[in-house]
């Protein structure tokens, strides 16, 4: 029997699908409530269809607080909004995979602190944590690969490219996520201003302190991908040190962390599509270093690290209900 109760507020979209899946077969959690409005008193399979089968549970309209844990799957803005009109319980845990906490200056509202989740940069304060704000897919994918860096002092201005799948658009179309648009095609789009590299400046300040100060520290281009799912990300920089001292550093800093590793062979999407993993690779060529980092943006990029926070959370095995086959071919 499990020991903990966890609800979702809007489960009809990639992440809410997701976190189902994975919540539906977690050895420790049971799904109480999936809360949609707009499909209120439809069954869960009906929008998720290959969940046939695996769950009767039917979409509510309605908030209980008979919960250890609460995920919020809602568009940016409306987990805010969310948590003003209805007062959630203290001891419930709060997992929000919106954008509305993930900085500090917004990371407190009705009384309840949001820390940031990634749990390989605070794991300890994850742990003590009643509200977590769930990083974004793109920031995940970027931060796993230059916080060693970090640590170690040795970032310097940055110029990252990184490739995303159609799912990373959310499930409303839109002219650039229509299957017509998208197939045999890639476009870059929020060229050098996408919204998640203030989380990521946020975090790589953390570690080594005034990284921001120096202006244009991280340059960021995004691209829309011809596939589904799955974030592949190269971030370039000078450095000093040479490719073994760099993946000694990187094997040192993830040596604690199941879902991180360090590659010594060229990496590819597949090997993380459908798991909480992230791998990253290094390529050294003279002075520059190659940071290669990919992971699943519905996943470890969105409800696989909002699963693991939850585990962590609850003082559950970290890896529980996330042991998950790759898509290799």
């Amino acid at each position: 029997m499990a020991k903990y109760k966890a609800g979702i507020v809007g489960g009809a979209g990639y992440t809410g699908g997701e976190l189902l899946r994975l919540l539906i077969n977690h050895p420790d959690v049971s799904v109480s409530f999936v809360l949609s409005k707009s499909n209120s008193g439809n069954p869960v399979s009906k929008v998720h269809a290959d969940l046939v089968g695996e769950t009767d549970l039917i979409f509510s309209d309605e908030l209980s607080q008979d919960i250890d844990a609460l995920f919020l799957c809602v568009g940016h803005g409306d987990a805010k909004k969310f948590l003003s009109e209805n007062k959630v319980n203290d001891n419930i845990r709060i997992i929000d995979l919106s954008q509305d906490f993930r900085l500090e200056r917004n990371a407190v509202i009705a009384g309840k602190t949001f820390v940031y989740g990634l749990p390989e940069l605070n794991k300890a304060s994850i742990r003590e944590a009643g509200n977590v704000a769930n990083p974004g897919c793109f920031a995940t994918t970027i931060q796993l690969g230059l916080l060693p860096l970090a640590k170690a002092g040795a970032l310097k201005t940055v110029y990252t490219t990184g490739i995303t799948g159609s799912t990373g658009a959310g499930q409303s179309l839109s002219a650039s996520s229509h299957f017509s648009w998208r197939s045999n095609n890639i476009q870059a789009y929020k060229t050098l201003n996408h919204q998640h590299v203030g989380e990521v400046m946020q975090s790589l300040d953390q570690l080594q302190a005034g990284f921001s100060a120096g202006g244009e520290q991280l340059n960021f281009v995004p691209w829309r991908g011809d596939f589904t799912r799955g974030i592949f990300v190269s971030s370039q920089l000078d450095c000093d040190m040479d490719e073994t001292e760099v993946q000694q550093l990187y094997m040192e800093f993830y040596k604690d962390d199941p879902f991180t590793y360090a590659s010594n062979e060229p990496i590819f999407l597949k090997q993380v599509v459908n798991t909480n993993k992230c791998l990253i690779q290094l390529e050294k060529a003279g002075g520059k270093l190659v940071v290669h980092s990919i992971t699943d943006n519905l996943l470890k990029g969105a409800s696989g690290q909002a699963v693991q926070n939850m585990n962590l959370m609850l003082g559950l095995d970290e890896r529980a209900g996330l042991k998950l086959k790759a898509n290799a071919f």
